[in-house]
């Protein structure tokens, strides 16, 4: 009982306690509405600086609220990069591109074999000709007058080969004939050598009242004189005795003339070739480029007068070294040009230099002296293009174009079953 007692004494005065402290809330409520009375009041009653704290505080509000959506934004965002750098990687991982890379071809540098004034010019900067046009002609009439020249020195030749032949036919009578002869004049002579002999002993074997010393001398003159014509027709003999080496001399002169008439024909084609190398003709289809001569100018043999560049186009890439490490030939490329972008060609690797630039350069590094600086070195990669050239737009060699070639290694097809 008592302890209820004094609780409910404590809440009694608890309650006193309240309604003392409500009393002094609102007086101190009245002295502040008095003061603001005394102080001025605006038209919604609040002074300008509580406007200002209320303002700072909204705005507050509104950034706290703003925060999280910026957060979330830059996540997104970052997120997105995360994925797009992904899927750029996996769409490209198996790819190598180069802009290190331009068109090339076959150029045919024209050039005359003779030298002379050009009489007519028939082709112009740019033009494209087709192989076997006439591009120019050189003054023919010195060269015609070789062939000319030439071609009498072959019937002369032709004459004498044939007046050789016919030299033949004749030593071939001739020289046993003259064999015989000599034989018959030595007989001859000896058998006046004979005579000789015994007018001579007889001379000289009378007594000296049965002749006279005319007669004696006479009979040693004609003893001499016969000895002297056998020894004549001695030499005679063996001069004609070589019969078949003398028929053999003749065919040798007609060896010597079929080499004269060789000779000549030689000579002949070459004025011919000369005559006809006046005309300059195109060797393949292409372009006219890199003119240089006109009408009437004098040219040399040898002398550059033009090119023509083939209509057969292929890329030039110079890779890194470190690109081409899965790059094979045959794998598939495609190339954009920078001059004619709406072109998208297809093109495949078709070999792979052995050696990089450096090394066939005019002074190739000499990297075993002085200090080292590593640098990446770049290969020459070959691609033939396979489709997508426009006709109407022919590439000229030596402009810019960016391949890019997929190196993904591709397994070969399984093999049919059995």
């Amino acid at each position: 009982m008592a302890d209820d007692d004094r609780a409910q004494d404590h809440d009694e005065q608890d309650g006193s306690d309240g309604e003392g402290q409500q009393d002094s809330d609102q007086g101190d409520q009245k002295n502040d509405k008095s003061s603001n009375d005394g102080d001025g009041k605006n038209g919604d009653g609040k002074s300008g600086d509580e406007k200002k704290n209320e303002g700072e505080e909204k705005r507050d509000k509104e950034r706290k609220k703003a925060k999280p959506i910026v957060k979330i934004g830059l996540i997104l965002f970052v997120i997105l990069l995360v994925v797009g750098g992904f899927f750029y990687w996996y769409l490209t991982r198996n790819e190598e591109s180069t802009d290190d890379a331009y068109t090339a071809g076959r150029t045919v540098n024209i050039a005359p074999h003779v030298a002379g004034y050009v009489i007519e010019l028939a082709v112009n900067d740019n033009q494209f000709v087709r192989e076997g046009q006439v591009l120019l002609r050189i003054d023919p009439r010195n060269y015609q007058a070789s062939v000319d020249q030439a071609q009498a020195s072959v019937d002369q030749a032709k004459g004498q080969l044939e007046g050789a032949k016919y030299q033949v036919e004749v030593s071939k009578k001739n020289f046993p004939g003259q064999l015989k002869v000599a034989q018959g004049q030595l007989a001859m002579a000896q058998a006046q050598q004979f005579r000789a002999e015994t007018d001579y002993k007889r001379q000289h074997s009378i007594s000296r009242a049965a002749t006279t010393q005319q007669d004696i001398d006479y009979s040693t003159a004609a003893l001499d004189q016969a000895k002297a014509q056998v020894l004549q027709s001695q030499g005679q003999l063996e001069q004609a005795t070589p019969v078949a080496a003398n028929i053999g001399n003749s065919q040798t002169r007609v060896t010597q003339q079929s080499g004269t008439l060789e000779q000549a024909e030689a000579q002949l084609a070459t004025a011919k070739l000369n005559l006809e190398w006046t005309v300059i003709r195109a060797p393949h289809d292409g372009w006219i480029a890199q003119r240089n001569v006109e009408r009437g100018n004098y040219v040399q043999s040898g002398q550059s007068l033009f090119s023509i560049v083939e209509p057969e186009v292929w890329i030039s890439a110079n890779f890194k070294e470190t690109q081409i490490a899965r790059m094979r030939p045959g794998q598939p490329a495609t190339v954009s040009v920078d001059a004619y972008p709406q072109l998208k060609l297809h093109a495949h690797v078709d070999s792979i230099q052995l050696g990089s630039g450096a090394a066939f350069s005019a002074f190739p590094p000499e990297n075993a002296t002085g200090n080292f600086v590593k640098i990446v070195q770049r290969v020459p990669v070959k691609l033939v293009i396979d489709d997508g050239l426009d006709p109407s737009l022919p590439l000229p060699i030596g402009i810019s174009v960016e391949p890019t070639v997929n190196v993904e290694e591709r397994k070969p097809a399984s093999a049919a079953p059995r």
